[in-house]
């Protein structure tokens, strides 16, 4: 039975690469497919370190890998009355193959593979699915993504999904596993990660009905869901899914395997984004044994890298500098001195330097990878340089040097702003030189920044992240700043929600919400709500989290302030939150609001 694979494209290769399997003939091993994809998987959104790659990836098809172009095709007019003859389809798409191949262009190929598709609509018989119109439809939308034109590549590939029959057998489940995969791939190019998680949610569903829920190939595919729930920062689903690969690879692999260690150096980015640096470290060290064993020395050093974060996120630095020092070794002989891997460990090393306290160590290694950055080697991609940029930011950000760190912020983000897919990465920078403005008091720039990656983050489906509950808040901070306290209660408020939700109610992200919601309120004159948040922080500190935290006597000196003003005493049982926040509640105007005193209350970043 052909198998489901997922579709795939290492991220070296060019955009443009788009072929046509001929008919009756699979593209990949085992399995046959209808299309081939052009879009790669985008990278994270935040400025995390990527996961490990999928071993797995579509092998070239033969006119990739022939390493000559085809001679343009002569170019063929076409009466559209002709479309109705059964033979000009499959005619067309090869016209469409050529003309990418012989690189004149996609313009042209886009006409080719339109008509096709339209012929084979034309001749399909009633009530039966045309497997080739899906196959078409494919390289139509393949195309699309290849001119930067993905809003139109989606609707093609909603109608290629809905072409075939599951129930009908092997091929069409294939047809329909490539359309979900691509469609997602499609949406994680426009940074609608929310969508494009349910489009490879509902490829895998069609893949493990056709193939079991232990085939090896669903095991890629599950690998693949769990890097794009990781880059939507959705870490339990990303660990789920990862696990299940792993027990099927136990099952199919041998001990060791390059797909086992891939496994889990995207199982040890999970759990050190989750704070388990214990198990993360166990599982890259198996994945430094299995590339050992494979021969494979620049993965080796890839994964000394990890190591040395994890050494240094448990602070036992000696280690950490050992594994950094060996990965740059390797680095420097494979790669060269101004490879921009090198310059990655440099940033390291910096970061492991300005945390020991040794500050002159740490600029010279930042200097060093500005240095690699400033004049890249030919094949470096914007994507490594922008994350190089914004790690070294970080750390001039420590150096109390903000407006260092907000250049180095600028010129990342002017890397990545034409290249689709970067949209959550974008607004992780936004929001990053949001608080440099901030602290250096541009509370106007502030602002917008933090409006621009708010925008950005609702419009890729980040909208309940804890990360975007945060932004909300430190742009509702620079709203007061600017005395827009009606807005900034808006935005604390959504914060809020979010992250309890994300959080919980004890978390710090969510208390330091709750004081700024307090102040706010005070400020625009709900001194009764203001009190009841307060009750309700001090109930919180006092039953469950202890009152040695400093915030708490804060929080006790401001609540009595308030109850003094308001002649009440302290409610030891405030109500639920869940009822205290009423959006139909009476708001003061504005010339109320500028002729009450400005709140005593201090805010929290």
């Amino acid at each position: 039975m052909p198998g489901l694979v997922s579709i795939k494209t290492p991220p070296e290769t060019p955009a443009l690469r788009i072929s046509v399997s001929d008919e009756n003939h699979g593209r990949n091993g085992p399995g046959s497919s209808r299309s081939e994809q052009v879009n790669p998987k985008t990278n994270s959104p935040a400025p995390r370190r990527p996961p490990s790659p999928s071993t797995s990836r579509a092998k070239p098809s033969p006119d990739r890998s022939s390493g000559k172009k085809k001679s343009p095709p002569e170019k063929v007019e076409i009466d559209e009355s002709s479309l109705d003859n059964p033979d000009l389809g499959p005619f067309l798409l090869k016209l469409a193959r050529d003309t990418i191949a012989s690189g004149e262009g996609p313009n042209k190929a886009l006409d080719y593979a339109l008509r096709a598709a339209k012929s084979f609509e034309r001749c399909a018989v009633d009530g039966e699915p045309s497997l080739d119109l899906a196959m078409s439809l494919h390289v139509v939308a393949a195309i699309y993504c290849s001119l930067v034109r993905f809003d139109e590549a989606i609707p093609v590939l909603e109608t290629a999904i809905k072409v075939p029959e599951v129930s009908r057998g092997a091929d069409h489940a294939l047809a329909a596993f490539s359309g979900y995969m691509q469609l997602g791939d499609t949406y994680s190019m426009l940074g609608q990660l929310d969508r494009s998680i349910e489009s490879y949610k509902e490829g895998l569903k069609t893949q493990m009905e056709a193939l079991g829920d232990t085939d090896p190939r669903v095991a890629e595919t599950c690998r693949y869901l769990a890097e794009a729930h990781v880059q939507a920062m959705q870490f339990d689903e990303a660990e789920s899914l990862c696990k299940k690969t792993l027990e099927i690879h136990r099952v199919h692999s041998p001990p060791a395997s390059l797909e086992e260690a891939a496994d889990r150096r995207l199982m040890a980015l999970i759990c050190e984004a989750k704070g388990d640096y214990e198990l993360a470290l166990e599982h890259l060290v198996l994945a430094n044994m299995a590339m050992i064993a494979n021969g494979q020395e620049t993965e080796v050093a890839t994964i000394d890298v990890g190591i040395g974060n994890i050494y240094l996120s448990l602070s036992r630095f000696d280690e950490a500098v050992f594994s950094y020092q060996k990965a740059l070794t390797v680095f420097k002989s494979s790669k060269g001195d101004n490879h921009p891997s090198v310059a990655s460990v440099y940033v390291r090393l910096a970061d492991l330097y300005y945390k020991t306290g040794k500050l002159r160590e740490s600029r010279s290694y930042c200097e060093n990878a500005l240095r690699i950055y400033a004049k890249p080697v030919p094949g470096t991609t914007p994507e490594d340089i922008a994350s190089g940029l914004m790690e070294i930011s970080a750390i001039y950000e420590l150096f109390n040097e903000p407006e260092e760190a907000l250049k180095l912020l600028l010129k990342a983000m002017k890397l990545l702003e034409d290249k689709p897919g970067q949209q959550s990465t974008i607004a992780g920078i936004e929001a990053r030189m949001g608080v440099m403005f901030y602290m250096v008091g541009r509370y106007e720039e502030a602002r917008s920044s933090y409006e621009n990656a708010v925008t950005k983050l609702r419009a890729s489906g980040e909208r309940k992240s804890a990360f975007f509950g945060v932004v909300l808040n430190q742009m509702g901070l620079s709203s007061v700043q600017l005395f827009k306290i009606d807005e900034a209660a808006e935005l604390f408020e959504e914060a809020r929600e979010i992250l309890e939700q994300e959080c919980g109610h004890c978390h710090q992200d969510t208390l330091g919400v709750y004081s700024n919601l307090a102040a706010t309120y005070d400020a625009i004159g709900r001194v009764d709500d203001a009190i009841e948040i307060l009750e309700y922080v001090l109930k919180l500190r006092e039953e469950k989290l202890g009152t040695a935290n400093p915030d708490f006597n804060d929080e006790k000196k401001r609540l009595a302030e308030l109850l003094k003003e308001a002649g009440r005493s302290r409610n030891k049982n405030p109500k639920s939150l869940e009822n205290l926040i009423d959006p139909t509640s009476k708001r003061t105007t504005k010339k109320e609001t500028s002729s009450k005193k400005w709140s005593a209350f201090g805010f929290r970043s």
